[in-house]
């Protein structure tokens, strides 16, 4: 690591560290898009097998996990800067 990359961590007036995202909000937004990748898999998969029941399960799933992830990012913007700001 170059010594011009370094940047010290920047701590509260308590000594807490401060961090321009948490990071739950980028586990969400991240591990989110992966779960959101099989579960277009598995409803394309369950179409084609003519299972629609499981098609609907992963719909819903989708769903829930594409408002899980936008929650997330609108929290990181919210901050004002980190990985979605």
């Amino acid at each position: 690591m170059n010594e011009d990359d370094y940047r010290p961590e920047q701590r509260s007036a308590s000594g807490k560290p401060m961090v321009p995202s948490t990071p739950r909000d980028v586990v969400h937004i991240r591990i989110g898009s992966f779960i959101l990748v099989f579960l277009v898999a598995i409803g394309a998969i369950s179409i084609f097998a003519g299972v629609g029941w499981l098609a609907v399960v992963a719909g819903v799933a989708a769903v829930a996990t594409i408002v899980d992830i936008v929650l997330a990012v609108r929290r990181q913007k919210q901050r004002g800067s980190g990985e979605a700001g």
